[in-house]
């Protein structure tokens, strides 16, 4: 319909136009006739050159052009040269600029004349005459002009809204009529989907394909309250699986690593196979303890133990450690299993620093309660080593194993022969060497094995004096190894200026002059063997 309406108003306008343009053609035409056969007349009879008959022509010509008019709106006009109004059929007067714009276009027989005349849109036709230096114009009002196709478009918009107020009436009866079972069906699932209540079935009105699609929904919640019920039993299950892992969980986590754990709910078959990895090593262990035991209670240990080893586990653990086993009194653990990272070598070093710190703070309760001090000795070693469940099919141990092992737990014996807390190999020394200020003590071959090893020892901040101290002693003991004794007991002497109680400096300074005196072999490599564990 607005196709229809849209096409009848350009229809109608074009051919309005085309009528109206060819009466205006017209009309001209016929008065250029008239107006050419009066000047004939003239010509003819000699009068061309008089005023009064020519001054009578042109009002015969006037009452013709009043003749030719057929509504009040039409107004006929000449124009002379200078754009004056020699001629008009109305009372009418040119505003500025409109008297040269229509002389242009009627002496030029334009077929666009659009004009304004008065200030009033117009559609003239005109043409000039030359002898009475006149250019002559028939107009008419454009909403004259126009009027009738005003009327029509205005007929078809009122047409065009009454029929879309009738179809939108007429929709909206056959939507009701089609959305109610699409409705009931809507309702319907947002009951289901609000109660959880799978019994509620959608009822079929008409055999049509929304019938189709409700009987479909029917069914379809059919099946969803069978599989629900499956759902609800596998999820009991489920919930009753979890609480018997988290109390799996619970239960091992103390007695094995968190992350162990996860692993093995993760892949079961996976903790069975060993695997090679470079990892730290770091056994603690209590010194003097057979005689701290003789003189305390066995309650009293026992209480004093949980507690040291609280302090002691919570700080491993907080490095990202594993406790692998407390041996007796020892601690045993590993740093970069099952969970390798990037700083593990470090963490192990870091938590060796803070245990010795958290020693101190444990030894002034141990103190205030009146018990007896404890006093650690910590060896740490970093290398390859083998990782993994370990034992039999009754009873598995998830641990480390490996020469590297060992030697981080013949360090922590070092400790008390060398009078130092913490004791490590070059291993680690390698890898920390840059974080945190480290002092050679010796190169040892710890009992049962030829080859020697350099150890170290650390600590997280140096005083005042250990900072002059303990340069000087690791280039004593570089010049000790490359057999410079005098050149190495020099700086040994100088290190115990700084400290003088230092135990390390004045035993190499003394193994420096028995050298001195007594040359060591040719293959000498600077070694000491360990006797003892």
């Amino acid at each position: 319909m607005v196709l229809a309406g849209v096409s009848s108003y350009f229809t109608a306008t074009n051919g309005i136009s085309r009528v109206a343009t060819e009466l205006l053609s017209f009309k001209a035409a016929e008065l250029e006739k008239y107006v050419q056969g009066q000047w004939n007349l003239l010509v003819e009879n000699g009068f061309t050159e008089r005023p009064d008959m020519v001054a009578a022509t042109q009002a015969g010509i006037l009452t013709f052009a009043q003749g030719l008019q057929r509504s009040s709106t039409e107004v006929i006009l000449a124009l002379d040269e200078t754009g004056t109004i020699t001629m008009k059929t109305a009372n009418v007067s040119l505003q500025p600029g409109e008297a040269k714009l229509l002389v242009e276009r009627a002496s030029a027989r334009s077929p666009d004349l659009a004009v304004k005349v008065g200030g009033v849109d117009r559609v003239a036709r005109g043409f000039p005459f030359a002898p009475f230096h006149w250019v002559v114009l028939v107009t008419e009002e454009k909403k004259s002009f126009y009027s009738d196709v005003d009327r029509i478009t205005r007929e078809t918009s009122i047409i065009l809204v009454a029929s879309v107020v009738v179809a939108i009436f007429l929709l909206l009866i056959f939507i009701r009529f089609i959305s109610r079972p699409l409705e009931g069906l809507v309702q319907t699932m947002r009951s289901v989907i609000t109660s959880g209540d799978l019994t509620q079935k959608v009822s079929v009105e008409y055999p049509d394909e929304i019938g189709h699609v409700s009987h479909t929904f029917n069914l379809m919640i059919e099946e969803l309250e069978r599989a629900y019920s499956q759902i609800k039993k596998f999820a009991f299950e489920a919930v009753l699986a979890q609480k018997k892992e988290a109390k799996i969980r619970h239960i091992f986590q103390k007695y094995v690593p968190q992350e162990l754990i996860d692993r093995f709910f993760q892949n079961p078959e996976s903790m069975l196979v060993g695997e090679n990895r470079t990892l730290a090593v770091l056994f603690s262990d209590i010194r003097s303890f057979t005689t701290i035991s003789e003189s305390m209670a066995p309650d009293d240990l026992v209480h004093s133990l949980n507690r040291y080893f609280n302090v002691m586990v919570d700080i491993i653990m907080a490095r990202n450690g594993i406790i692998d086993k407390y041996i007796g009194d020892a601690i045993m653990a590993f740093f970069g299993a099952p969970v390798k990272h990037d700083d593990d070598a470090l963490n192990s070093l870091v938590s060796a620093f803070e245990m010795i710190e958290a020693l101190h703070e444990f030894n002034a309760q141990q103190i205030a309660l009146g018990k007896p001090e404890f006093k650690i000795g910590i060896g740490i070693n970093y290398g390859l080593v083998t990782v993994g469940n370990i034992g039999s099919e009754k009873k598995m141990d998830y641990t480390v194993i490996g020469d590297m092992v060992n030697l981080a737990s013949r360090l922590e014996g070092l400790t008390k022969p060398y009078h130092a807390e913490l004791v490590f190999a070059e291993f680690l020394w390698e890898e920390v060497k840059d974080a945190y200020p480290c002092r050679l003590l010796d190169a040892v071959a710890v009992k049962g094995k030829t080859k020697g090893v350099r150890i170290f020892t650390a600590k997280a901040r140096l005083s005042d004096a250990e900072s002059l101290a303990w340069p000087l002693h690791n280039e004593g003991m570089e010049l000790y190894f490359d057999r410079r004794f005098d050149e190495a007991a020099q700086k040994f002497r100088a290190a115990l200026g700084h400290l003088p109680q230092d135990w390390s400096a004045s035993t190499l300074l003394a193994r420096c002059q028995d050298y001195q005196k007594d040359p060591p072999p040719a293959d000498w490599d600077g070694v000491e063997i360990m006797k003892t564990k």
